[in-house]
Protein backbone atom coordinates (compact mmCIF):
# COMPACT_ATOMS: atom_id res chain seq x y z
CA UNK A 1 0.00 0.00 0.00
CA UNK A 2 1.38 3.39 -0.99
CA UNK A 3 -1.09 5.70 0.70
CA UNK A 4 1.64 8.31 1.09
CA UNK A 5 2.15 8.44 -2.67
CA UNK A 6 -1.57 8.86 -3.20
CA UNK A 7 -1.71 11.57 -0.55
CA UNK A 8 1.05 13.47 -2.35
CA UNK A 9 -0.84 13.20 -5.64
CA UNK A 10 -4.02 14.54 -4.05
CA UNK A 11 -2.23 17.44 -2.40
CA UNK A 12 -0.27 18.43 -5.52
CA UNK A 13 -3.09 18.07 -8.06
CA UNK A 14 -6.10 20.21 -7.31
CA UNK A 15 -8.95 20.10 -7.95
CA UNK A 16 -9.28 16.40 -7.22
CA UNK A 17 -12.48 14.62 -8.28
CA UNK A 18 -13.32 11.08 -7.12
CA UNK A 19 -15.20 8.46 -9.13
CA UNK A 20 -16.51 5.53 -7.09
CA UNK A 21 -18.01 2.19 -8.02
CA UNK A 22 -19.35 -0.87 -6.24
CA UNK A 23 -15.92 -1.80 -4.87
CA UNK A 24 -15.96 1.02 -2.32
CA UNK A 25 -19.09 -0.41 -0.69
CA UNK A 26 -18.11 -4.08 -0.47
CA UNK A 27 -16.50 -3.37 2.90
CA UNK A 28 -19.93 -2.22 4.10
CA UNK A 29 -21.26 -5.69 3.30
CA UNK A 30 -22.73 -4.81 -0.09
CA UNK A 31 -21.72 -7.26 -2.85
CA UNK A 32 -20.39 -5.91 -6.12
CA UNK A 33 -21.83 -6.72 -9.53
CA UNK A 34 -19.15 -7.71 -12.02
CA UNK A 35 -16.56 -9.71 -10.11
CA UNK A 36 -16.53 -13.53 -10.44
CA UNK A 37 -18.55 -13.70 -7.20
CA UNK A 38 -20.65 -10.60 -7.88
CA UNK A 39 -24.41 -10.36 -8.30
CA UNK A 40 -24.36 -10.70 -12.10
CA UNK A 41 -22.47 -13.98 -11.81
CA UNK A 42 -25.65 -15.45 -10.30
CA UNK A 43 -28.41 -13.37 -11.89
CA UNK A 44 -28.80 -12.20 -15.49
CA UNK A 45 -29.28 -8.41 -15.37
CA UNK A 46 -31.51 -8.60 -18.44
CA UNK A 47 -33.98 -10.64 -16.36
CA UNK A 48 -33.82 -8.67 -13.11
CA UNK A 49 -32.35 -5.20 -13.68
CA UNK A 50 -33.57 -4.02 -17.07
CA UNK A 51 -36.37 -1.65 -17.91
CA UNK A 52 -37.84 -4.30 -20.21
CA UNK A 53 -37.89 -6.84 -17.37
CA UNK A 54 -39.63 -4.38 -15.05
CA UNK A 55 -42.28 -3.55 -17.63
CA UNK A 56 -42.87 -7.24 -18.34
CA UNK A 57 -43.04 -8.43 -14.72
CA UNK A 58 -42.51 -5.75 -12.05
CA UNK A 59 -43.34 -8.16 -9.23
CA UNK A 60 -40.51 -10.49 -10.33
CA UNK A 61 -38.06 -7.58 -10.35
CA UNK A 62 -39.16 -6.52 -6.88
CA UNK A 63 -38.69 -10.06 -5.55
CA UNK A 64 -35.07 -9.68 -6.64
CA UNK A 65 -34.69 -6.16 -5.23
CA UNK A 66 -36.55 -6.62 -1.96
CA UNK A 67 -33.74 -8.30 0.04
CA UNK A 68 -31.16 -6.06 -1.61
CA UNK A 69 -32.92 -2.84 -0.70
CA UNK A 70 -33.19 -4.10 2.88
CA UNK A 71 -29.44 -4.82 2.83
CA UNK A 72 -28.63 -1.37 1.41
CA UNK A 73 -30.80 0.29 4.03
CA UNK A 74 -29.04 -1.52 6.87
CA UNK A 75 -25.49 -0.99 5.56
CA UNK A 76 -23.26 1.64 7.18
CA UNK A 77 -20.61 3.86 5.55
CA UNK A 78 -17.14 2.41 5.91
CA UNK A 79 -13.80 4.15 6.43
CA UNK A 80 -13.43 4.83 2.69
CA UNK A 81 -16.72 6.76 2.51
CA UNK A 82 -15.83 8.65 5.68
CA UNK A 83 -12.34 9.49 4.41
CA UNK A 84 -13.70 11.03 1.20
CA UNK A 85 -16.14 13.15 3.22
CA UNK A 86 -13.29 14.34 5.44
CA UNK A 87 -11.16 15.20 2.40
CA UNK A 88 -14.06 17.13 0.86
CA UNK A 89 -14.54 19.09 4.08
CA UNK A 90 -10.80 19.87 4.05
CA UNK A 91 -11.04 21.23 0.50
CA UNK A 92 -8.97 18.39 -0.98
CA UNK A 93 -11.81 16.66 -2.87
CA UNK A 94 -14.00 18.85 -5.03
CA UNK A 95 -16.73 16.29 -5.69
CA UNK A 96 -17.59 12.59 -5.66
CA UNK A 97 -19.12 11.08 -8.78
CA UNK A 98 -20.61 7.72 -7.86
CA UNK A 99 -22.09 4.81 -9.78
CA UNK A 100 -23.52 3.49 -6.51
CA UNK A 101 -27.16 3.79 -5.48
CA UNK A 102 -26.66 2.97 -1.78
CA UNK A 103 -26.61 6.53 -0.33
CA UNK A 104 -23.51 5.70 1.74
CA UNK A 105 -21.53 8.71 0.49
CA UNK A 106 -24.33 11.03 1.55
CA UNK A 107 -24.64 9.34 4.93
CA UNK A 108 -20.87 9.61 5.42
CA UNK A 109 -21.04 13.38 4.93
CA UNK A 110 -20.16 13.97 1.27
CA UNK A 111 -22.08 17.01 0.04
CA UNK A 112 -20.91 17.66 -3.53
CA UNK A 113 -22.19 14.34 -4.82
CA UNK A 114 -23.16 13.30 -8.35
CA UNK A 115 -25.23 10.10 -8.48
CA UNK A 116 -25.06 9.02 -12.11
CA UNK A 117 -27.22 5.92 -11.57
CA UNK A 118 -29.61 7.76 -9.22
CA UNK A 119 -30.27 6.01 -5.88
CA UNK A 120 -32.63 4.07 -3.62
CA UNK A 121 -33.71 7.40 -2.06
CA UNK A 122 -37.12 7.25 -3.77
CA UNK A 123 -39.43 5.11 -5.91
CA UNK A 124 -41.88 6.47 -8.48
CA UNK A 125 -45.17 5.23 -9.86
CA UNK A 126 -44.73 4.67 -13.62
CA UNK A 127 -48.47 5.18 -14.17
CA UNK A 128 -49.26 8.43 -12.35
CA UNK A 129 -45.82 9.78 -11.40
CA UNK A 130 -46.34 9.81 -7.62
CA UNK A 131 -43.04 9.66 -5.71
CA UNK A 132 -42.41 7.82 -2.43
CA UNK A 133 -39.41 8.07 -0.07
CA UNK A 134 -37.30 5.03 0.70
CA UNK A 135 -38.68 4.57 4.22
CA UNK A 136 -42.22 4.28 2.90
CA UNK A 137 -41.13 1.78 0.24
CA UNK A 138 -39.22 -0.34 2.76
CA UNK A 139 -42.23 -0.34 5.11
CA UNK A 140 -44.53 -1.52 2.32
CA UNK A 141 -42.13 -4.29 1.40
CA UNK A 142 -42.61 -5.73 4.90
CA UNK A 143 -46.17 -6.63 3.91
CA UNK A 144 -45.92 -7.19 0.15
CA UNK A 145 -43.49 -8.49 -2.45
CA UNK A 146 -43.95 -5.32 -4.52
CA UNK A 147 -44.94 -1.84 -3.25
CA UNK A 148 -48.18 -0.42 -4.70
CA UNK A 149 -49.02 3.21 -5.44
CA UNK A 150 -51.64 4.78 -3.17
CA UNK A 151 -53.25 6.64 -6.01
CA UNK A 152 -53.61 4.03 -8.74
CA UNK A 153 -52.37 0.67 -7.36
CA UNK A 154 -49.66 0.38 -10.01
CA UNK A 155 -46.37 -1.13 -8.81
CA UNK A 156 -43.74 1.48 -7.96
CA UNK A 157 -40.41 1.53 -9.80
CA UNK A 158 -37.22 2.07 -7.78
CA UNK A 159 -35.55 5.27 -8.94
CA UNK A 160 -32.28 3.55 -9.83
CA UNK A 161 -31.19 3.45 -13.45
CA UNK A 162 -32.06 0.10 -15.01
CA UNK A 163 -30.32 -1.43 -18.00
CA UNK A 164 -31.96 0.02 -21.09
CA UNK A 165 -32.81 3.26 -19.30
CA UNK A 166 -31.18 6.62 -19.97
CA UNK A 167 -28.90 8.02 -17.29
CA UNK A 168 -29.98 11.38 -15.80
CA UNK A 169 -28.69 13.95 -18.28
CA UNK A 170 -27.84 16.64 -15.73
CA UNK A 171 -25.81 14.22 -13.61
CA UNK A 172 -23.84 12.91 -16.59
CA UNK A 173 -23.14 16.41 -17.88
CA UNK A 174 -21.93 17.44 -14.42
CA UNK A 175 -19.73 14.32 -14.15
CA UNK A 176 -18.03 15.03 -17.48
CA UNK A 177 -17.58 18.70 -16.59
CA UNK A 178 -15.92 17.73 -13.31
CA UNK A 179 -13.68 15.16 -15.03
CA UNK A 180 -12.47 17.70 -17.59
CA UNK A 181 -11.52 20.28 -14.95
CA UNK A 182 -9.96 17.78 -12.55
CA UNK A 183 -6.20 17.89 -12.18
CA UNK A 184 -6.53 14.48 -10.55
CA UNK A 185 -9.30 11.94 -11.09
CA UNK A 186 -9.19 9.34 -8.33
CA UNK A 187 -11.07 6.17 -9.25
CA UNK A 188 -12.07 3.98 -6.29
CA UNK A 189 -13.72 0.57 -6.61
CA UNK A 190 -14.76 0.79 -10.26
CA UNK A 191 -13.76 -1.62 -13.01
CA UNK A 192 -14.38 1.21 -15.53
CA UNK A 193 -16.44 -1.09 -17.76
CA UNK A 194 -19.84 0.64 -17.75
CA UNK A 195 -20.24 3.49 -20.21
CA UNK A 196 -20.58 6.43 -20.41
CA UNK A 197 -19.07 6.73 -16.92
CA UNK A 198 -16.11 4.55 -17.95
CA UNK A 199 -15.04 7.36 -20.30
CA UNK A 200 -14.47 9.89 -17.49
CA UNK A 201 -10.75 9.04 -17.10
CA UNK A 202 -10.26 9.77 -20.79
CA UNK A 203 -11.79 13.21 -20.30
CA UNK A 204 -9.37 13.98 -17.49
CA UNK A 205 -6.32 12.69 -19.36
CA UNK A 206 -7.19 14.53 -22.58
CA UNK A 207 -7.51 17.76 -20.60
CA UNK A 208 -4.02 17.27 -19.16
CA UNK A 209 -5.05 15.92 -15.77
CA UNK A 210 -3.72 12.86 -13.98
CA UNK A 211 -5.32 9.59 -12.98
CA UNK A 212 -5.02 7.42 -9.86
CA UNK A 213 -6.86 4.15 -9.31
CA UNK A 214 -7.66 2.19 -6.13
CA UNK A 215 -9.27 -1.11 -7.10
CA UNK A 216 -8.70 -4.79 -6.40
CA UNK A 217 -9.05 -5.81 -10.04
CA UNK A 218 -7.70 -4.65 -13.39
CA UNK A 219 -9.16 -1.71 -15.30
CA UNK A 220 -8.61 -0.56 -18.91
CA UNK A 221 -6.72 2.49 -17.59
CA UNK A 222 -4.18 0.84 -15.28
CA UNK A 223 -1.21 1.53 -17.55
CA UNK A 224 -2.18 5.16 -18.01
CA UNK A 225 -2.65 5.86 -14.32
CA UNK A 226 -0.06 7.79 -12.36
CA UNK A 227 -0.65 5.35 -9.53
CA UNK A 228 -2.59 2.08 -9.29
CA UNK A 229 -3.15 0.63 -5.83
CA UNK A 230 -4.69 -2.82 -5.37
CA UNK A 231 -5.94 -3.20 -1.85
CA UNK A 232 -8.52 -2.39 0.77
CA UNK A 233 -10.11 0.97 -0.13
CA UNK A 234 -11.08 1.70 3.46
CA UNK A 235 -7.52 1.13 4.65
CA UNK A 236 -5.90 3.09 1.82
CA UNK A 237 -8.24 6.09 1.86
CA UNK A 238 -8.28 6.15 5.65
CA UNK A 239 -4.48 6.42 5.64
CA UNK A 240 -4.61 9.16 2.98
CA UNK A 241 -7.05 11.19 5.06
CA UNK A 242 -4.93 10.71 8.19
CA UNK A 243 -1.89 12.01 6.31
CA UNK A 244 -3.58 15.03 4.73
CA UNK A 245 -5.97 16.26 7.42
Amino acid sequence: MDASGLARLVRANQPCVVLTGAGISTESGIPDFRSPTGIWAEFDPADYASLAAFRADPAKVWRFYKPRIAMLTEAEPNAAHLALAILEQAGLVEAVVTQNVDLLHERAGSRNLVEVHRSIRTATCPACGSSYPRDVVVARLEHADAPPCDNCDAILKPDVVFFGELLPAAAIERAFELARRARLLLVVGSSLEVHPVAALPEETLLAGGRLAIVDKGPTPYDRRAELKLEGNAAEILGAVADELV
